[in-house]
């Protein structure tokens, strides 16, 4: 029998994207004495600069967010209980389209090769049984999160480990009631246009395609005070606005699709270590 022990490395795209679409596994898992590793891809330098001033406008520096992200991503690390941070520090690519999606140093525009041969050494180190990342396209689109799922599976490739695969997903079932309550807490928050309707109908999965239903409702207050850690981010401020019961409500519950799979544990599961203890 191994003395290593069971591993969850999740492969994030930014700092705060730990919290939102993982915070409850990274909780529960390191409460239960899982190894718990992050990998945050990018330093988040598109994100918000003090006082909310946006990439690109007068006073935007992307340096000096990135170094204010870093310490938030600490602190929500320290909240979840995250065994091991890692990053990866490439410059934050931006929202498709921009034109930081062009820069050099940018995620986006770092052959898969070279950030998976970064990261496969990071799992060789790690041994991991489970890897969480984002689908093909990123959940949602943005270039850095399709940067992570690629990366991240070439990595799994690039070595000879079989762990656990999942991507992050969410059930088309919640997603209504999801913009019912963004509705209900953003005063000021018009409805969407069709197109945006549209284009949020397709996110997430139908019910009967997840495999993976995961209660981490007993780690919701973690979750909370890891997103309200990444303060600096104006996306967060909704789920903060909601209070720790609501949002408890709303995203206590964390879903995925395996993907990889050698244990043989029967579908659908509610844990993503299942077969493997």
């Amino acid at each position: 029998m191994s003395d290593r022990p069971l591993t969850l490395m999740a492969v994030h795209a930014h700092p705060d994207d730990e919290a939102t679409g993982t915070g409850g596994v990274l909780a529960r898992y390191a409460a239960e004495g899982i190894r718990t590793v992050l990998v945050t891809c990018t330093d988040g330098g598109c994100g918000d600069g003090p006082g909310g001033v946006k990439p690109g406008d007068p006073g935007h520096d992307p340096a000096a967010v990135a170094a204010m992200r870093r310490q938030e991503l600490e602190a929500s690390c320290e909240v979840l209980k995250i065994s091991d941070l890692e990053t990866l520090d490439y410059a934050d690519s931006g929202m498709m389209g921009w034109a930081s999606n062009d820069a050099p140093t940018s995620f986006w525009q770092t052959p898969v090769a070279e950030g998976a041969a970064r990261l496969a050494e990071l799992m060789r180190h790690y041994q991991p049984d489970v890897v969480v990342t984002y689908d093909e396209n990123g959940f949602y689109g943005h270039p850095d999160h399709i940067q992570a799922h690629r990366i991240t599976m070439a990595a799994v490739e690039m070595t000879t480990l079989t762990p656990k695969v999942y991507w992050t997903t969410m059930p088309r079932s919640a997603m209504q009631r999801f913009g019912e309550v963004m509705r209900e807490f953003g005063d000021d928050m018009p409805e969407p246009d069709p197109a945006e309707a549209a284009a949020l109908a397709k996110i997430g999965l139908p019910d009967d395609e997840i495999t993976t239903w995961v209660d981490t409702l007993a780690f919701s207050g973690q979750k909370f005070d890891a997103l309200a850690a990444h303060a600096s981010q104006g996306e967060n401020i909704f789920f903060l606005k909601m209070g720790k019961e609501k949002f408890g409500e709303l995203m206590g519950l964390e879903t995925f699709v395996r993907v990889q799979d050698t244990t043989g544990a029967a579908l659908p599961e509610n844990d993503l270590f299942a077969g493997l203890r």
